[in-house]
């Protein structure tokens, strides 16, 4: 397959797909969950189904519930969720529930202060970007003897600019799914980007190892062009294989692994699908952009 002589239709279906989801991050932004803004989450269990949202609002409605979001989940359960620095509302909250509905459990309540939610923000934010730095200088460090036709430091910038092509298409999706959808984004959304630059990063090297070992040619680093399309074509089975193994896992989490995750998957359905796509297609390619600026090609 001739993947790099048609990067350029590659480059412009990335690049809709990243201002589509810088878009949606700019209009709607991501749905904060209790994690980043505080408040409290009451998980009620009933003997039997669980009252419909619209029936146990109405019973609940005179209570001062800001940013109230209720989940209905497996087994008769119900996720309570709304922003409140008050042990008094979560007192009435609570002898609501026992007086509307005397047979249901109050299985537990989770309190989160608006300071901490400000701190797990800004370590999340610090985490994240630590670990793109060091994915960086991992990259530069492993391919240091690589310094023609490509230095070393251009593959770190090569995975990092997919890396970030993965995780703006995540962050777009959710901004999507949080405003119509109502889907927010917590701890474990984090812990789901992380992921998927691990996950990500290692596709990209697999290939870069491909096209470092078919430099050791002597003819292949005259027609870098050549070499990194069949450096390509030789790995892309491998990442296919293991990225589709990975996506059926997934789905079945989705479809049959209930609420609490559901939506951590479909984060990491989204970034593997989307890193799958750019170690392939993007990665690669803009090696060979370094190299067209650094030489003029034969």
């Amino acid at each position: 397959m001739k993947i790099i002589q048609h990067r350029n239709i590659f480059f412009v279906l990335s690049g809709m797909a990243v201002i589509a989801s810088l878009l949606a991050l700019f209009i709607w932004g991501l749905k904060p969950g209790i994690d980043f803004k505080g408040g409290v989450l009451v998980e009620v269990k009933f003997p039997q189904q669980a009252p419909s949202k619209e029936e146990f609002m109405q019973k609940i409605n005179r209570l001062p519930l800001e940013d109230l979001s209720i989940q209905i989940s497996e087994g008769n359960k119900m996720l309570i969720k709304f922003v409140s620095d008050s042990d008094k509302v979560n007192s009435q909250l609570n002898q609501l529930i026992k007086k509307e509905y005397p047979q249901a459990i109050i299985e537990r309540t989770s309190f989160i202060s608006s300071a901490i939610s400000q701190e797990l923000k800004n370590k999340a934010i610090q985490a994240t970007i630590v670990a793109i730095i060091g994915i960086m200088l991992y990259i530069m460090w492993a391919f240091r003897k690589v310094s023609y036709p490509v230095e070393s430091w251009k593959y770190g910038v090569g995975a990092i600019l997919a890396l970030a092509h993965d995780i703006i298409i995540v962050l777009g999706v959710f901004a999507f799914l949080g405003h119509y959808y109502g889907v927010e984004v917590n701890i474990p959304f984090i812990a789901a980007l992380l992921t998927i630059l691990g996950y990500s990063v290692n596709d990209t090297i697999v290939i870069f190892d491909r096209i470092r070992e078919n430099l050791n040619r002597a003819e292949a680093k005259k027609n870098f062009e050549e070499t990194v399309n069949r450096s390509i074509n030789e790995s892309m089975a491998r990442s296919l294989n293991t990225s589709l193994t990975v996506v059926v896992v997934l789905l079945a989490i989705i479809f049959f692994g209930g609420e609490s995750i559901k939506y951590f998957a479909i984060a990491l359905l989204v970034g593997i699908i989307a890193g799958t796509y750019s170690s392939i297609f993007i990665a690669s390619a803009l090696l060979v952009e370094f190299w067209k600026l650094k030489f003029k090609p034969e």
